[in-house]
């Protein structure tokens, strides 16, 4: 099979439109060569629908510019208060359940979701009933558990209570009859699916983004420390820590093209720029990364490596000021403009301010760099983004055994290997104890992680949200609205106080 990151392809077996009932009694033979019928008759059929159901992940990229405006990492930017505007709401706190950017995290996660119970449905006999066998199947369908469990758990962190289903790809008669299921009851799927993804998954991928062992258990894990199960975390990350993965001396280094699927990469989201895509009616939808043309700076121009952007997702000062003297992760996270224009007077680098909520910073992991797009430009970038990775799987096993019954001297063990990369010393090195510690953690995790896409999921779960987030209310803040649509078809009851 072709490397994934190579690979977008989506399947067109049964169009269905949900809100109009003449569907009902459509048969899809009258316009579509493939249907429900038709496929699932070859391992090929099986493989390939496989590599579709990887596809929503791509369309995600709006997530992590989201958890990171949320917080107290990244202010919305823009060209003015009326652009980008469902992102200006979340960032003020003023967003409702009309909301674009939230509205396509709900509807991409029940695509992939959608896919995943398809092949689910099918994987004992396909649609005519007959049975396809072939090697490799159970770790095949390892992948597809995975798939579904991550956006379970993309749509709990968000909205909290949701519709959980899994026999099967909703039709158009399902969506009234769908209702909320509790968080609880929907972790208990998410580490049900990843539990069998980790009994059949090899560990090793056979294609670089392909997902691995350590891949479901990093994620178990990290679902564990949700649910506030740190004990079980820490056994589970354990496997991790003690696999095949490194720390990058050179932090800066894993987020360049040249650093994708590295050795501290357990998972990453595959994009490219082979195909050239100029579909703005589906923005987030291309194979390249959208979030990476929001961090460009607006109206760059010369000679330096970057491309121009949009001034949006702007790191604030209050984050450049905590990275301490001598950490590498400050210039690998943060770029400010003016002071690397004053460093490289030879670039003749011109560039408009941004226009609003101006910073003088600029999200740097995922910068927008000359070369690295193709077909429509700011659609196009081909950067991966970094999902789970070996720093991350060490701070919340820092965490678990800080929390657990693990212990300090674990944790310390754990934490101080982040550090020891971060200043290339020993001299930074930490040496606390219980809550200190515990906040020393949730320090390292917002200084190792910044502009990933985990501030505002680690600010809720450890419930320091409202004590660090200026407009934040308690009880409303710590769920997204479920988007209204959702609400009008499927009747299902809002989040409180939207």
């Amino acid at each position: 099979m072709k490397n994934l990151k190579y690979i977008f392809l989506i399947i067109t077996i049964i169009v269905i439109n949900t809100s109009c009932t003449k569907w009902i009694d459509y048969n899809p033979h009258d316009d579509y060569k493939i249907t429900d019928l038709d496929y699932l008759k070859t391992a090929s059929d099986y493989q390939t629908m496989v590599v579709s159901t990887y596809t929503p992940m791509q369309w995600l990229n709006q997530a992590y510019v989201i958890a990171d405006i949320a917080s107290d990492n990244a202010v919305s930017g823009g060209e003015s208060a009326s652009d980008v505007l469902g992102l200006q709401q979340i960032d003020d706190f003023t967003h409702t359940p009309i909301n674009d950017y939230l509205t396509e995290i709900w509807k991409a996660s029940y695509e992939g979701i959608n896919r995943a119970n398809y092949l689910t449905q099918f994987k004992d006999a396909n649609p005519a009933g007959e049975a396809i066998n072939f090697s490799g199947k159970e770790p095949l369908y390892g992948e597809v558990y995975f798939l579904r469990a991550y956006y379970y758990f993309t749509l709990v962190k968000f909205f909290g209570d949701v519709p959980l289903f899994t026999d099967k790809r909703l039709g158009v008669t399902d969506s009234k009859s769908l209702s909320r299921k509790s968080k609880t009851e929907v972790y208990a799927q998410i580490e049900a699916d990843l539990n069998k993804a980790i009994a059949v998954l090899p560990n090793t991928a056979s294609d670089p983004g392909r997902i691995t062992k350590y891949a479901a258990q990093a994620l178990l894990g990290k679902v564990m420390m949700y649910e506030n199960k740190f004990d079980a975390a820490a056994a589970v990350l354990e496997n991790v820590i003690n696999g095949p993965y490194t720390l990058v001396q050179n932090f800066a280094s894993m987020f360049l093209a040249t650093g994708e699927n590295g050795p501290e990469s357990i998972f990453e989201v595959q994009y490219s720029n082979l195909t050239p895509y100029w579909n703005w009616g589906g923005a987030t939808r291309g194979q390249g990364n959208y979030a990476v043309q929001q961090c460009g700076i607006r109206g760059l121009s010369g000679d330096s490596p970057y491309a121009p952007g949009w001034s949006t997702l702007l790191p604030t000062q209050e984050l450049n000021a905590k990275y301490v003297s001598g950490d590498q992760r400050k210039d690998a996270t943060i770029l400010d403009i003016d002071a690397y224009k004053a460093a490289h007077p030879n670039y003749n680098i011109a560039y408009q301010v941004a226009p609003y909520k101006n910073t003088g910073l600029y999200s740097q992991k995922y910068h927008p760099r000359k070369g690295e797009t193709s077909g429509q430009v700011e659609i196009n970038y081909l950067n991966n983004h970094r999902i789970l990775r070996l720093a991350d799987v060490l701070l919340l096993a820092a965490e678990a055994n800080n929390r657990g019954t693990g212990g300090d001297a674990k944790a310390l063990i754990y934490l101080n290997k982040v550090r020891e990369r971060a200043f290339g010393d020993k001299n930074h090195n930490i040496n606390l104890s219980g809550t200190a510690l515990t906040q020393a953690i949730w320090d390292e995790r917002r200084l190792e992680l910044a502009m990933e896409g985990d501030r505002f999921f680690d600010l809720v779960r450890t419930g320091q949200a409202e004590k660090v987030l200026k407009g934040f209310v308690k009880g409303k803040h710590e769920l997204f609205p479920i988007p209204q649509k959702e609400v009008d078809i499927s009747s299902l009851p809002q989040n409180p106080n939207y």
